[in-house]
Order: structure tokens, then sequence, then C-alpha cells
């Protein structure tokens, strides 16, 4: 779900620089204003390798090939740290990979930066109606799983809407849509996939140090 260099006109690319800059300016100003600014740094920086390099591990879902994403992870672990550390990955990507592009990285951010930021939303449900006491496991990793599956199909949703109205007109429409709803197809496991692994992965933090997820 990058889109590279050249596809995309002129005005979306700088509407999609001119989103993401004001989502990353709205989470560091969310980030300034918790106690300890910097205390969730390191763990920011170790999921953010996690993002760089997952791009490079490729499924084969016939009759293509999916990577895995991981925003709906970020998303549940880090919060609105989440935005930024995307939007890191993706500028590190796009350099030293040529995966997704530089003309397109505002675009891309949004793409992926905004579902972790709406997967944070849902994970923090895990503590609805607790009364202030730690959600068991199995409703933590439930609401992982539903993170880490909302992520990729929203992701692919943004993805999805920015091809159908930013593609040049003269493509065969009819070819455009089957592309997409392959796509679609084959992202599906990709998203089964990441939510398990996020469900899977915020019950064992929950068993073995809940507080990585205390704040999220």
């Amino acid at each position: 779900m990058h889109i590279p260099d050249g596809i995309l006109p002129l005005p979306l690319t700088l509407g999609g620089y001119a989103a993401s800059i004001t989502i990353c300016w709205l989470c560091i100003r969310a980030i300034n204003k918790r106690q300890d600014p910097r205390a969730d740094v390191p763990k920011a920086a170790l999921l953010t390798s996690a993002f760089f390099v997952a791009s490079l591990i490729h499924i084969p879902i016939p009759p293509a090939s999916v990577h895995l994403v991981l925003n709906g992870l970020l998303g549940a672990l880090l919060g609105v740290f989440a935005f930024p550390a995307i939007l890191i990955g993706l500028f590190l990507q796009a350099v030293m990979f040529g995966h997704g592009g530089l003309t397109t990285l505002g675009v891309n951010g949004v793409i992926l930066g905004l579902p972790a930021l709406a997967a944070a939303g849902f994970f923090r449900l895990r503590t609805h109606g607790t009364s202030g006491h730690i959600p068991l496991p199995k409703r933590t990793a439930a609401f992982g799983f539903l993170a880490g599956f909302a992520g990729i199909g929203l992701s692919f949703l943004l993805f999805a809407l920015i091809l159908l109205t930013g593609l040049p007109t003269h493509l065969s429409a009819a070819a455009e849509r089957s592309a997409i709803l392959a796509l679609g197809l084959a992202h599906l496991p990709l998203a089964i996939m990441e939510g398990l692994l996020t469900g899977l992965l915020a019950g064992f933090l929950l068993r073995v140090q809940p507080a990585i997820l205390n704040g999220v």
C-alpha cells in the first residue's frame, strides 16, 4: 500500500504533505502534554525499526504477494507516537529501498498513519467499562486483534479511495477497479494475520510486562 512517485497528481501529493504535517504536529503536541514526554521514546524507536523492517518480509498470496505493515500494532502499543513513528519509517523505506516515494511520502503517511491512530482508539476501548481495573488478557487480545485488523483494513480503504480519485483519467476504469479489488482480496488474509499478531502480542505483554500497555 505504498504509492510510488509519479503516480499521483501534484495537488494530491501536496495535500498529502499538508495533512501529514498537520496530523504529526497534533500528535507531537499531545506527546508534549504528557507528564514525561520522553518516557515512550525507546519503545517508539524499537517499533519504528520493526515497521521499517516489516516491509521487507513478503508473504506470497497468489497471484501476488503482500508484506507485513504493522501499523495497527504500532497504533495499539504507541498511541499518538504511532503517526510520527510511521512517517519516519516510510521516509527511511523510500530513501534506502525505494519503497514508496518521497513525493508521495505525505500521502503514504496518511494511508498508514491515520489508521494507526484509529487502531489506538480501538485498542483503548479494552478498558471501557472495567471501572479502572486492568482488563483480562483475553479482552486485551480481542481488542488487539481489532486494532491490528483495522489498521490494515482502513489503510486499504484509504489507499483505494486515493487511487480511484487520483489516477489519470486516460487509464481504464474497469482495469483500475479490478486491480484494486484483487489487492483488497490479497490484503484480507494479511489483515487477519496482523490482527492475530497484535492480539497475541498484546495479551502476552499484559501477562509479562503490563507497564508497556500503560497510557495506550
